[in-house]
């Protein structure tokens, strides 16, 4: 099935140079990216963003990392997209990864893990919206 769904790149991802790397994995993947910008959240945007984590004890640190530097925000179209995105993104615990998987390779916890994917359809409607209108959105 024909799914859509948000990849970020992360700020920690940013600043150590990754951009190129987890985009040229995004296409060898065989994802066609319908939408493509760079952003640096405040941290209102992040804490809107993660709304749905708010009052769990990770809240405030996500939001501060996320709103730290620039993040590359794409939306991501293929067969099953959410499912074969988190797959190639691997566990959230980059220590606790499949071996190839993106957050193996690049990141260093659980909350520096380099990428965010989409975890359902409903969620990846939500979060294409929020950053994505329908004139930067191609296809």
């Amino acid at each position: 099935m024909l799914e859509r769904t948000l990849a970020i790149i992360k700020p920690d991802a940013v600043a150590r140079g990754l951009v190129g790397e987890i985009i040229r994995r995004i296409e060898a993947e065989r994802f066609r990216i319908r939408g493509l910008k760079m952003v640096h959240l405040t941290k209102a945007q992040a804490e809107g963003f993660y709304a749905v984590h708010r009052g769990k004890p990770f809240f405030e640190s996500l939001t501060t990392f996320m709103s730290s530097g620039p993040c590359v925000v794409l939306l991501l179209e293929g067969e099953s997209a959410i499912s074969r995105w988190r797959e190639v993104m691997g566990a959230t615990d980059p220590a606790r990864a499949a071996e190839g998987t993106i957050r193996r390779q690049f990141g260093t916890t659980i909350e520096r893990n380099v990428v965010h994917g989409s975890d359902a359809p409903e969620t990846a409607a939500f979060e294409i919206a929020y950053f994505f209108n329908a004139l930067e959105i191609i296809g």
